[in-house]
C-alpha cells in the first residue's frame, strides 16, 4: 500500500520566513500573546515574621510578613497582573489543620489585607488546601490508619471554604485533590450566601517531583507523598474524567498543574474545557531556569518569556508563575 503524502501544499508563492524578518513583523504575526492580565503572581505569607524571609530554593521569592504581603499585593495591581494567589504558612499545626478555619489564622488574615489593600483592582485568590495547616503534611484528615479520609477531609474544605469566603477572598482553589471537594465547597458557599466566590478547581494536579521548593516555601512538614490522591503522571486520559468532573460539580475556573511537563494534558483540557483553564507553573519548573541561568547555561529573559509563552500556546487562559510582576514589566518594555 502506497503511504500517503502529507507535505502541505504550497500555495502560490509563499515564503514564511518573511514573517520573520523584523521585530516589527514577528510581533505583528506573532500567534499567541502573552498580558499581564493573564498572570496570576503566587505568595507565600508566614505567620509572625516581621520581614520577608527568602526561600532558599527559590532564588527572589520570599516568605512575607503580613506587612510586605501588602506590599506586595499592591506592586501586583499596578503591574496589572490578574490576580495573586495566597498561601499561609502557620506558626501551629494539628492533624486537622485548625489554623485553616481560624479567622485570625495567617491565610486569613493575609486575604483580608490583600483586599483591604488593592479592592477588586485584581483578583485575590486563595488556596484551599489543609497541607500547609496538619502536623502531619497530608491535604486532608487521616484515618486513625494512617490513610487520608476523603469525606472527614471535605468538611474541613468547606469550613475552610466559608472562612476565607468571610475574609473577602475572591476565588478559593482547590488544590486537595479530594474526590466530590468542588461540588461540597460550592454547596457551602452557596447555602452561607457567598455564591459571588468563585471556584479554581485543580482538576488535573499530578504527583510530581517538580514541587520540592514549594515544600520549603511552605515548611511543609509531609513524610511520603501524595500519590493516592493526586493523579499518576503516566496518565493522560484521566486528566479528561477530573476536570469534566469539576465543572458538572461547579468549577468556575480549572487547572493543570505542573504546567511545562504536562503540555499535552493542558491542551486537551483548553481544547474541551467549557470554562477557563489555567496553568501552574511550579516550583520546581522556576527553580531549574533560575539555577541554570545563574550558571550562565541559559539567557533567564529569553527561557523565562518562552516557557510562560509554551504554556500560552498550550490553552493556558492565565498562568500561575512567580515570575508574573517580572514578566508584565517586561511586556511593558516590549509594547
Amino acid at each position: 500500500m502506497t503511504t500517503p503524502d502529507r507535505t502541505p501544499p504550497v500555495v502560490g508563492r509563499v515564503r514564511p520566513r518573511r514573517l520573520r524578518a523584523t521585530p516589527a513583523l514577528r510581533r505583528l504575526t506573532a500567534q499567541t500573546r502573552i498580558h499581564p492580565a493573564g498572570l496570576v503572581l503566587p505568595l507565600f505569607v508566614k505567620e509572625g515574621l516581621s520581614e520577608p524571609a527568602p526561600i532558599g530554593s527559590m532564588p527572589g521569592v520570599v516568605q512575607h510578613s503580613r506587612d510586605s504581603l501588602r506590599r506586595a499585593v499592591a506592586e501586583a495591581a499596578r503591574a496589572g497582573l490578574g490576580g495573586v494567589m495566597l498561601f499561609g504558612v502557620p506558626q501551629h499545626r494539628d492533624a486537622t489543620g485548625t489554623q485553616a478555619t481560624d479567622p485570625h489564622g495567617v491565610l486569613n488574615q493575609a486575604v483580608a489585607d490583600a483586599v483591604a489593600e488593592v479592592g477588586d483592582a485584581l483578583v485575590v485568590q486563595a488556596d484551599l488546601c489543609l497541607d500547609e495547616f496538619t502536623d502531619h503534611g497530608h491535604c486532608g484528615v487521616l484515618t486513625p490508619e494512617g490513610a487520608v479520609d476523603n469525606d472527614a477531609t471535605l468538611e474541613r474544605y468547606a469550613d475552610m471554604a466559608l472562612a476565607l469566603a468571610g475574609a473577602g477572598a475572591h476565588l478559593v482553589g482547590l488544590s486537595g485533590m479530594m474526590d466530590g471537594q468542588t461540588g461540597v465547597v460550592r454547596d457551602a458557599l452557596d447555602a452561607a450566601g457567598h455564591d459571588d466566590v468563585a471556584i479554581l478547581a485543580y482538576a488535573a494536579k499530578y504527583a510530581s517531583a517538580f514541587y520540592g521548593p514549594f515544600r520549603e516555601a511552605v515548611d511543609s512538614q509531609l513524610d511520603g507523598d501524595r500519590r493516592t490522591y493526586q493523579m499518576d503522571p503516566a496518565n493522560r486520559r484521566e486528566a479528561a474524567t477530573e476536570v469534566a468532573i469539576d465543572i458538572a460539580e461547579g468549577a468556575d475556573v480549572v487547572m493543570v498543574k505542573p504546567a511545562g511537563s504536562y503540555l499535552d494534558v493542558l491542551a486537551d483540557v483548553a481544547a474541551a474545557s467549557s470554562v477557563p483553564v489555567a496553568a501552574y507553573q511550579v516550583s520546581g519548573e522556576y527553580a531549574m531556569i533560575e539555577a541554570a541561568a545563574a550558571h550562565g547555561w541559559i539567557d533567564r529573559r529569553r527561557a523565562v518569556m518562552e516557557s510562560v509563552l509554551s504554556i500560552r500556546r498550550a490553552g493556558a487562559d492565565h498562568v500561575l508563575t512567580y515570575w508574573a510582576v517580572e514578566l508584565a514589566g517586561w511586556l511593558q518594555e516590549e509594547s
